[in-house]
């Protein structure tokens, strides 16, 4: 019988132990200024952003543009915030809006993850496929009838048309918790199904317990994507108090001029939350999404 052993790596001979490691430093040292230069490219524009919400009115119309002021105004974030529009209504708003659809997404895509994941039935596998299809549709296609749908239902102008849809469930959310779902032990589901468990109490006990960083990363997905969104809501929404954060920002711009310290300001003030989040679940989250990645039959 042949067993299959692992090549060893080809060593070039006439090198020496200093040259070996010279190579290795020169090689790390190069990986270190690609990930900076990468580093560079997604830091800048932060960057800019916060320089900017520093600037003065005519620091920001200067030319060539300037990427450090000569002064700093932090009351830019004052006059942005407590100015004529309500940004402390607008997030509370966004707050609202968020946690309720991601409260949807939990309840709508750990259900049937479960079920694609541990349960058996006839056709599971094209149901499943058919569930994956439906990520290859962009989301513009749907918006005229979803308006026509919302707005014969009397929808237009409230939080329905924006929180109502996330308990229907999201396909790449369902497909990451199934993947994950399949890494648990089937002896685990077998030993609690002989003690008399059902499949719900299976799922509280068992599954949800042990699979914290994918539902980690499932929330952080859901928080980044509803808190950031723009579309739906300029659709649906009318009544300025009903506006979000993102809406809030496009309303510093006029057919006159645009005050892009302020629109930063309150946008540096909207990142906030969004990086606390990520900082404080950053190993869970990563772990999530790792091991959504690699699992799978």
């Amino acid at each position: 019988m042949l067993v299959a052993t692992k090549a060893p790596p080809v060593v070039n001979r006439n090198l020496t132990s200093d040259q070996v490691e010279r190579i290795r430093k020169v090689r790390r040292a190069g990986a270190y200024v690609l990930l900076g230069f990468a580093t560079a490219i997604f830091v800048l524009p932060f960057m800019w952003m916060l320089t900017t919400s520093l600037k003065s009115d005519e620091a920001n119309l200067a030319f060539p543009p300037q990427w450090f002021p000569d002064s700093y105004h932090w009351e830019n974030y004052s006059r942005a915030w407590s100015g004529s529009l309500p940004f402390s209504r607008f997030l509370l708003n966004t707050v609202l809006i968020t946690a309720l659809s991601m409260l949807g997404n939990l309840i709508s895509c750990i259900l049937p993850a479960y079920a694609f994941a541990r349960m058996r039935a006839r056709l599971a596998g094209v149901m499943f496929a058919g569930l994956l299809a439906t990520m290859m549709i962009p989301r513009e296609i749907t918006l005229v009838p979803k308006f026509i749908l919302f707005s014969k239902l009397g929808w237009v102008d409230t939080y329905l048309p924006l929180v109502v849809p996330e308990f229907f469930g999201v396909a790449l959310y369902i497909f990451l918790l199934r993947q994950f779902f399949t890494t648990v032990p089937q002896e685990l589901i077998d030993a609690a199904r002989i003690d008399g468990a059902s499949e719900l109490r299976i799922l509280w006990r068992i599954m949800l317990p042990l699979s914290k960083p994918a539902i980690a990363a499932i929330c952080l997905f859901s928080f980044v994507s509803n808190w950031n969104q723009y579309l739906e809501p300029v659709i649906y929404l009318r009544t300025t108090e009903k506006f979000t954060l993102p809406l809030g920002l496009g309303m510093f711009s006029d057919q006159y001029a645009t005050q892009y310290n302020q629109m930063m300001a309150v946008a540096i003030i909207a990142l906030v939350p969004i990086l606390i989040l990520f900082f404080i679940a950053q190993k869970t989250f990563i772990r999530g999404v790792t091991l959504t990645g690699i699992a799978g039959r």
